[in-house]
């Protein structure tokens, strides 16, 4: 992954005061993860620019550190290739003093604003070129983006462009808008999130976060969508708007501000639990169980006796075993609640008991290239008596004042489907495997484009 810096400035060779790198001098940098280099490709009083290479070890991120679904996932993916949280890390490394607008020889360049040239490549678009201009315009910055080759086939294809950023500021207010925004276009960051990235994210946001347009989106992407951090960290930045636009956890998806109006998410929630009811099944899996929102739920049910949750990060199993107080005064009791780190594209026999298997709200975030697999693993090898699917309707969508045509309700969505694809998609399975299907919506019905979200139950 690759970034640059450049200016115009005469003579453009103070860029080397202001970043404390000499040109003359290859710059190396040891990361737990991999190798920086810093150098300058061009250094004259015209024009001088700065490169920051980052070569990431893909091996040494599965050792203990792996957070993909699969193994072989560990190993194919584009965590080291593409500009993520992993180049924040290598920028803050190499330029930690540059970004603090500190100059020791040229002081009074550090504070002026210089004509300014950023290159990012490839940065991931997960949210759409749209995003991108989001972030960095409001910023003052002139966004030149051309997309690459997506990766992957069909609506789920992994999206990526190369970042042009020119304007008029200060060095060290680039840095640091690069810093925050390039995690943010990733949608996901390669470590541990808690409570000491909030000190992270104002320190470097110090100036322009409070009043960017985008602040919300920018606060939960960065704290990786964890709702309780991301209240923090705006009551923090803006005590007088925080409740406001952080009322409850439902908002914290982006989804899930988009359908607030309507609670689309409560009554989902309470149109799967009935669902599961209404099976007769008294063990339930929930497969890509999340924070637990569903199993938070369920335990509170006296006709479930036993809970599976499944997930393939690691993260948020411990925010769900928070949540549900598991080993705590006041948690259920020990062996009613078992959560499972693991991915659904491979058998898995410690859920294996369980009547019911539930996907809320899961399939769209995965590749299409993607579900033989779990419809396999789910519907073939493991076959419980019933399997319940929701999934927005991608035809409601047209409904959602603030959507645009073709975009997705999150930005992570691979894929989002009409009633007609949905039906037949179920409707293959059924024949295949041997089951049953039984659809219905959730949510207000428009008599022509249906409910929000539509829900399909199995049984076999």
């Amino acid at each position: 992954m690759f970034l640059s810096v450049a200016t115009t400035h005469r003579p453009a060779t103070d860029l080397g005061f202001l970043l404390h790198k000499h040109p003359d001098r290859l710059h190396e940098t040891e990361l737990s993860f991999g190798k920086a280099w810093l150098f300058y490709p061009e250094a004259t009083e015209e024009r001088c620019e700065v490169a920051l290479l980052l070569d990431v070890d893909p091996i040494g991120l599965v050792r203990g550190k792996g957070q993909a679904e699969g193994l072989l996932d560990q190993y194919v993916n584009d965590r080291p290739y593409a500009a993520s949280s992993f180049l924040s890390v290598a920028l803050n490394k190499a330029l930690r003093t540059a970004m603090t607008g500190i100059s020791k020889e040229r002081q009074q360049l550090a504070d002026s604003n210089l004509p300014l040239e950023a290159v990012v490549t490839p940065l991931p678009l997960r949210g759409g070129e749209a995003l991108v201009r989001d972030l960095f315009e409001p910023l003052g910055w002139t966004v030149d983006l051309t997309p690459i080759e997506t990766i992957g086939s069909g609506a789920g294809g992994r999206r990526y462009g190369h970042l042009r950023l020119t304007g008029t500021g200060r060095l060290s207010s680039l840095l640091n808008h690069l810093y925050v925004l390039i995690p943010v276009m990733d949608d996901a960051k390669h470590y541990w999130v808690g409570e000491a990235e909030i000190d992270k994210l104002l320190s470097k946001g110090e100036g322009w976060l409070e009043n960017h347009p985008a602040k919300d989106l920018i606060i939960r992407r960065y704290l990786r969508n964890r709702g309780a951090l991301a209240r923090i960290a705006l009551e923090r930045l803006a005590p007088e708007t925080a409740n406001e636009a952080l009322p409850t956890e439902a908002r914290v998806a982006p989804e899930e501000a988009l359908e607030a109006p309507i609670r689309l998410n409560d009554l989902r929630m309470d149109a799967v639990v009935q669902a599961i009811r209404s099976t007769g099944g008294t063990s339930v899996a929930d497969l890509g169980c999340g924070e637990g929102k569903l199993l938070y739920r369920l335990v509170r049910e006296k006709w479930v006796h036993k809970l599976f949750g499944l997930d393939p990060a690691a993260r948020e199993l411990e925010w769900a075993a928070k949540r549900l107080k598991l080993n705590e005064f006041g948690g259920p009791p020990e062996g009613r609640v078992t959560l499972l780190h693991g991915s659904l594209t491979y058998r898995d026999s410690r859920w294996a008991e369980a009547d019911v298997a539930v996907l809320v709200e899961v399939i769209e975030h995965l590749d299409e290239d993607r579900l033989p697999l779990i419809e396999r693993v789910v519907f073939g090898e493991t076959a419980p008596k019933s399997v319940i699917v929701t999934t927005p309707n991608a035809d409601y969508n047209a409904l959602f004042p603030n959507l645009a045509t073709g975009a997705f309700r999150h930005p992570d969505h691979r894929f989002e489907w009409g009633r007609a694809r949905f039906e037949a998609w179920a409707a293959k399975i059924g024949e295949t495997y041997g089951y049953s299907t039984a659809f219905s919506g959730i949510g207000a019905v428009d008599p022509v484009l249906g409910a929000p979200t539509q829900m399909v139950v199995f049984t076999r």
